[in-house]
């Protein structure tokens, strides 16, 4: 495994989904197999594409920034800020495992509102 080029290459998945270009994210970074865990997102190559296409469409505005990038093994963690049309931000953390030739064939995640108020003064990056 190279975790360098995984690393890039996780990085460039999700940005050029969630950036509106999912069909391109997925014919450059995704595997013969596409596992999916999110319960929102249908399984396989075509359930990201149209949820993705649906968010670029209702939600065009959007931004995200890559805070942490994190491989081992066949495994990227990606540690994001996005923010959402009025203002809403989300933290997230995404599982990508690749396949033997380099290609992304599961996700995992988890996704929260960063709250008004918090706790503790730690930020959640």
């Amino acid at each position: 495994m190279d975790l360098e080029a995984n690393k890039k290459n996780a990085i460039a998945f999700y940005r050029t989904a969630y950036l509106g270009e999912p069909k391109k994210a997925v014919e450059h970074y995704v595997g013969k197999e596409y596992i999916q865990h999110n319960p929102d997102v249908a399984d396989g190559p075509d359930g990201f594409i149209t949820y993705f296409e649906r968010m670029q469409m209702e939600y065009p505005h959007k931004s995200i920034e890559f805070v942490r990038c994190i491989a081992e093994g066949d495994l990227v963690a990606l540690h994001t800020h996005q923010i959402w049309p009025g203002g809403e931000e989300y933290v997230t953390m995404d599982f990508l495992r690749f396949d033997k030739d380099g290609k992304i064939c599961e996700h995992w995640d988890a996704i929260q509102k960063i709250p008004l108020a918090s706790a503790n003064p730690n930020t959640m990056y």
